[in-house]
């Protein structure tokens, strides 16, 4: 994944956050909202388009629209970097193949374990020799 490129389809908007900060939350635009349209991303494949569309689905408009927002921390580029590395992490993740299961059998002794475990413990339940009504 090309981070260059994937930084140029990204568009930035700013606005003002609450929180901590006192004056300085109602004079500065530190709140860093990024959208990133997949439908029409060059950095991506086909393939990789609607494995990332399947994926975060709860995270993508109608539009195909990815919208991360970060307000952390009182400087805006600060804000900038977080939500850039979070898309590519979430990326990342959404792109990484799920590993097939691989169906296995319990091994002979493994079975036999068992068998015999279950044996002795029948045996030690037979061998209790309580009666009701004596």
């Amino acid at each position: 994944m090309n981070l260059e490129l994937l930084n140029k389809e990204v568009n930035y908007k700013t606005s003002r956050s609450g929180g901590s900060g006192g004056q300085n939350v109602n004079k500065v635009s530190t709140k860093v909202d990024l959208f990133f349209d997949v439908n029409n991303s060059e950095v991506f494949s086909e393939e990789q388009k609607q494995i990332i569309l399947v994926k975060l689905v709860n995270r993508i408009s109608n539009d195909g629209v990815l919208h991360l927002q970060c307000y952390e921390t009182r400087s805006q580029l600060k804000n900038k970097e977080l939500v850039f590395k979070r898309l590519v992490d979430l990326i990342s993740k959404a792109l990484v193949p799920i590993k097939k299961r691989k169906a296995t059998k319990p091994s002979k002794s493994a079975i036999k374990k068992r068998l015999d475990t279950k044996k002795k413990q029948s045996e030690k339940k037979q061998n209790r020799n309580f009666k009701i009504g004596d």
